[in-house]
């Protein structure tokens, strides 16, 4: 299938990008001399581009402060325990980064809408996601949830691009195949996700993602944009509020989500 031509030519976004790791790395040695607890979660719909963005980020960072969690389907035991608590043992201690490809907002999204909970652990989830992660950022926690959003038609040129490209054939699955099938029941989802999620104290910020480049450089310069470091380049690190903007519910009827 023939791309449209990127926005950003290829010298400028390894340019830009290489600029912005080292400002990734001012931002850790500070946090680090601080003991700051720094979270990440990213969501969005299969291919969203959430994999690459993530190696961007950490491509320079100290591994031993710098984490990636990406959980496989829960055990018998997880199904029987609270449902956070598998993900409260991967959160962020002090001088840590730990971004999260998925997060606890699966039940409200994958789980949902594949039946994989019942509406009575779907409604659960709702009413107690603000007040958990009201205690994270109370505890200390630096979060931030971010969902990348990807067009139908782009989306489906990804899950394309898995089957016949046979280094990301480990990223296909069963889930992959009903993705755009169920592209309404996902937007639904979505919409009811950030909608009641959404809060003073941990708001969702929509990175616009069907070019890959823009959105890994404009996620990297709301992240930077947003936490306090010394010797920060505060123009540098502006996003295009076009690519990156925080949500509000009129959103959706203004239709800037895909």
């Amino acid at each position: 299938m023939k791309r449209e031509k990127p926005s950003v030519p290829r010298d400028d976004y390894e340019t830009q990008l290489h600029l912005l790791q080292v400002e990734l790395v001012k931002l850790q040695r500070h946090f680090i001399g601080c003991g700051d607890k720094i979270l990440v979660l990213l969501e969005g719909r299969d291919a969203a581009g959430k994999d690459g963005a993530i190696k961007r980020i950490v491509e320079f960072l100290s591994p031993r402060e710098t984490r990636v969690v990406a959980l496989g389907k829960p055990s018998d035991r997880d199904n029987s325990a609270w449902y956070f608590q598998r993900y409260v043992a991967h959160l962020p201690a002090a001088e840590e980064f730990v971004l999260m490809n998925r997060s606890w907002y699966n039940r409200v999204g994958v789980e949902h809408v594949m039946g994989f909970c019942t509406t009575a652990q779907y409604e659960e989830f709702m009413l107690s996601v603000p007040q958990f992660e009201a205690m994270l950022v109370n505890s200390g926690i630096k979060l931030m949830k971010y969902y990348l959003d990807v067009s139908k038609s782009e989306q489906a040129k990804r899950l394309e691009d898995r089957k016949r490209d046979p280094l990301k054939q480990w990223k296909s699955s069963p889930i992959d195949a009903v993705a755009t099938k169920k592209w309404k029941a996902y937007s639904e989802a979505r919409d009811a996700m950030l909608l009641r999620t959404h809060t003073a104290v941990a708001p969702w910020h929509i990175v616009r993602a069907d070019d890959k480049h823009l959105a890994r450089l404009n996620l990297i310069k709301d992240i930077l944009s947003r936490l306090h470091y010394a010797d920060k380049k505060k123009k540098l690190v502006q996003p295009d509020s076009d690519i990156v903007f925080e949500f509000t519910s009129d959103c959706i009827a203004a239709k800037r989500l895909a």
